[in-house]
């Protein structure tokens, strides 16, 4: 069995990647999926059975249902920055740790692809629907659609978890995306 030390070497965001050198479309937004990782790491790093089953009300998402969510978000991204058409998962079959890190590695994926870009125009979003029709949409919609609707997902996590009675491990900063140690 790996130590946690040993699995947090093995997936992405247990810290927040060196900020890039220049400001640029492609680094700005870049860096806001690297921050977005760093959330999504600790708000899901230790989370238990008890807390994936939690859900505030018999209308709302349980803390699964809402990881399943993020992950469907960062496909939607990457398939965006990758230029491909989007491909998930078939329903039910990754498990919470398989989710989660497919996750942290589209948004790492995403956000090298995107660091060495000038020009996010091309990163057309294609969502495909009923008979074969596939609305596009561009960058901008990454912006306040997939990518903003993960962060607010994560902070939903980080309630949950916390009202099921597992709060945040302590150490991440979120203002350095270090790890105090």
């Amino acid at each position: 069995m790996m130590s946690t030390q040993t699995q947090a070497q093995n997936l992405p965001y247990y810290e927040i990647p060196k900020a890039s050198d220049s400001y640029t479309a492609g680094s700005v937004a870049s860096r806001m999926i690297d921050g977005l990782g760093f959330r999504y790491y600790w708000a899901t790093e230790g989370l238990t059975e008890k807390d994936l089953k939690f859900k505030p009300s018999d209308e709302a998402r349980n803390l699964f249902d809402t990881v399943d969510h993020i992950l469907v978000l960062s496909i939607m991204t990457l398939s965006a920055v990758e230029e491909v058409e989007m491909s998930f998962p078939e329903e039910g079959t990754l498990t919470f740790s398989e989710m989660r890190k497919l996750t942290l590695e589209n948004f790492k994926k995403a956000s090298e692809i995107l660091k060495s870009s000038n020009d996010l125009s091309k990163y057309i979003m294609k969502i495909p629907r009923r008979n074969n029709n596939v609305v596009e949409y561009p960058f901008w919609n990454q912006l306040n659609g997939p990518i903003a609707d993960a962060i607010w997902h994560c902070g939903q996590i980080v309630t949950f978890r916390r009202t099921s009675g597992n709060p945040l491990p302590k150490g991440p900063s979120f203002l350095t995306g270090k790890v105090r140690r």
